[in-house]
């Protein structure tokens, strides 16, 4: 059976290296969601081109909710490691998958969200995956059945729930409002596409606004990472008398600590300002004057020309109501996110047995991110393989994380960490190269850049190429 590991003697400089070159495809993660909408229910049944394993699996059924990164990885490895007899159907609501890793290049214009869509074909015509398009309404784990929202039923032996993530109403704002006026652009699609044309319209010493929600929330770095973006276009765009205002309901930076203060502080100090400890926000969608609370106290206005509240979010389904929540799924203490068994990513919840969760909808210990979901996938395809074959979970599963950051349009910086579980807490840790998460008394940190530079910036490009290859082909 295939393991998820990495050679402990490789140092996370030379992983990052080895992960653009495409010389790691087999182990290589990242993340995404889709935009483009069916409009009907329908069933794609093909059958497989690819060199699928012989494990003696027989009339077995997976069904996979939810084909992001997560989503499209575990189907594509079921198939692969689980073989003929095992079949996987997957359940999305979208034609293409609209990738989220790289779309704060398109609030610059670097990029199109037509050059971050991908399609899902080659899950079917080359793995066999049978495709259904629809939503889920209810998850029976007594029947071991999933509802579709057309009324139809799926049975199903194990069941992978990969929903991804939904955005609360908050700070005074709607759905509507975050599609219209306010976008979050948290999910790759229209309002990415949205908040790009807001931007561009900025002028000299406008105010663009940005919120980050307490930890935690999708892809740590990713608000930073934007905020500089925007600065750098800001700037070269003959608008440095602009404001980026960065409101952090965190203590500090969440990630790439270093390198983000650093910019902050040096590269973009006369741009972005930076505000921790951000307490009681409020948005107005017209005006778009922002009210809160800072560390000491004081109440504070900005009055912006763009408001991009990266608000709150949780997984999807886990709302009042949701079906994730009905299932008994969302069994965090807050209710909003999926324990799970991080050897299997099963659900921990009681009666929730044959049900795994992966992805950003889970809470496991590791962040959540593209490279993290698709990592999180393949542990989880191999435990259910080994499951359906009398076998045991692998027990010391071993992951990567790893992510590039643009600080401007040519500049990029990276992080990356090995990740260990670790039997006495049942999660998986930040490790060093040995596999140690604790070293003299000290815990584990992840790795970032030394420094920022034109040749990060290629290297992401090769990395991400590689990273949807290994999801999508």
């Amino acid at each position: 059976m295939k393991k998820i590991r990495i050679d402990g003697a490789l140092s996370r400089r030379q992983w990052m290296g080895i992960t653009a070159s495409g010389l790691a495809t087999g182990m290589v993660p990242f993340a995404g969601w889709a935009d483009s909408r069916t409009s009907s229910t329908t069933t794609t049944r093909q059958t497989s081109t690819a060199a699928l394993a012989v494990t003696g699996i027989s009339g077995k059924k997976v069904v996979v909710v939810g084909a992001g990164m997560a989503g499209m990885t575990v189907s594509k490895y079921l198939r692969l490691w689980g073989g003929k007899g095992l079949e996987v159907t997957l359940v999305e609501p979208d034609l293409l998958y609209t990738s989220s890793i790289m779309s704060n290049l398109v609030l610059n214009g670097s990029r199109n969200i037509t050059g971050l869509q991908f399609s899902r074909d080659a899950l079917t015509k080359q793995y066999g995956v049978i495709r259904k398009s629809g939503t889920v309404a209810a998850v029976n784990p007594g029947a071991k059945t999933v509802t579709l929202s057309d009324g139809s039923s799926l049975p199903y032996d194990r069941l992978v729930l990969a929903p991804g993530v939904s955005f609360d109403d908050a700070y005074g704002l709607t759905q509507q409002d975050y599609d219209t006026r306010t976008p979050h652009a948290w999910r790759g699609g229209d309002q990415t596409t949205l908040l790009r044309q807001q931007i561009t319209a900025m002028q000299d010493r406008d105010v663009f606004v940005m919120t980050i929600p307490k930890a935690p929330y999708r892809c740590p770095p990713g608000p930073y990472e934007r905020a500089c973006v925007v600065a750098d276009h800001l700037k070269t765009t003959g608008h440095s008398n602009s404001q980026v205002v960065v409101l952090d309901e965190n203590p500090f930076v969440q990630a790439e600590r270093h390198t983000f203060e650093t910019a902050f502080s040096g590269l973009h100090a006369n741009v972005i300002r930076y505000i921790p400890n951000v307490t009681g926000l409020q948005i107005d969608p017209v005006t778009r004057a922002v009210t809160y609370v800072d560390a000491s106290g004081g109440t504070q206005i900005v009055n912006a020309k763009v408001v991009n509240p990266i608000v709150p979010h949780r997984a999807a389904g886990s709302e009042s109501g949701g079906w994730l929540a009905q299932a008994g799924l969302a069994n965090s203490a807050d209710g909003r996110w999926a324990m799970v068994n991080v050897l299997s990513y099963e659900s921990t919840a009681s009666g929730a047995t044959g049900i795994h969760v992966i992805g950003d909808a889970s809470s496991c210990g590791m962040p959540k991110a593209g490279h993290v979901a698709n990592q999180e996938a393949k542990i989880c395809a191999d435990a259910i393989v080994r499951l359906m074959t009398g076998q045991q979970p692998d027990p010391q599963p071993v992951a990567n994380s790893a992510c590039y950051s643009p600080i401007t349009a040519s500049s990029a910086s990276w992080l990356t960490a090995v990740y260990q579980y670790d039997p006495a807490d049942k999660r998986m840790k930040v490790a060093s190269n040995g596999g140690q998460t604790v070293i003299n008394g000290v815990a584990a940190t992840p790795t970032e850049a030394a420094s920022v530079s034109q040749e990060n910036f290629k290297d992401m490009g090769t990395w991400f190429t590689t990273l949807m290859k290994d999801v999508s082909a």
